[in-house]
């Protein structure tokens, strides 16, 4: 039995797809992340610098401590990699989900992370389309939006990979990816 939440859509699940588990994210996590995520590279488009293991750990702990809004949950997995010789993280998933506005149900704000040892063999689309038929079928999330910069190819290849489409709308320089579920 689910364990009690304060959180309005409820605590995240494991999702499983094809080669990947989805899992709750936890503080302990940070340990094996800090390595998965800690290419410079992954901060080109977003800006930043890699967390070490301390510092990933407090915002792990930030991100499992929820939304200041009552109304907003927040929820984050890590990648596990369920295939090869031993199962391993390779990157994160997360969705800030709001309530819908004029009863057109919950918006779901998603991203997307895949270590660079891991990129180019489909596992972010692979996270991301889990992720997005998660919040659809479980959590009836009606809006999903992501965030794109325009020269991020790969990113703009999982936001169409989970039907998410380009809009004319620019925020903080990158592209708003929209799709819209009711009535699907």
């Amino acid at each position: 039995m689910p364990e009690p939440s304060s959180d309005p859509i409820g605590a995240p699940a494991t999702i499983r797809t094809a080669r990947l588990d989805l899992v709750p994210l936890r503080v302990e996590h940070a340990d094996e992340m800090a390595a998965v995520l800690a290419d410079p590279a992954l901060h080109t488009f977003i800006g930043g610098a890699p967390d070490g293991v301390t510092a990933l750990r407090a915002r792990y702990g930030r991100m499992l401590a929820g939304s200041p809004d009552p109304a907003v949950s927040w929820l984050n997995w890590v990648v596990r990699l369920r295939t090869g010789q031993l199962p391993c993280l390779v990157g994160t998933v997360q969705a800030t989900v709001t309530p819908g506005v004029d009863g057109d149900g919950p918006t779901a704000e998603v991203a997307w992370v895949i270590g660079t040892p891991w990129q180019g063999r489909g596992f972010a689309s692979e996270a991301a389309c889990g992720l997005v038929d998660w919040l659809t079928t479980q959590r009836a999330v009606r809006t999903l939006v992501a965030h794109v910069h325009p020269d991020h190819e790969a990113s703009a290849a999982v936001a169409r990979a989970a039907r998410l489409t380009a809009t004319d709308v620019v925020q903080d320089g990158e592209i708003r990816w929209e799709r819209r579920t009711a009535g699907e």
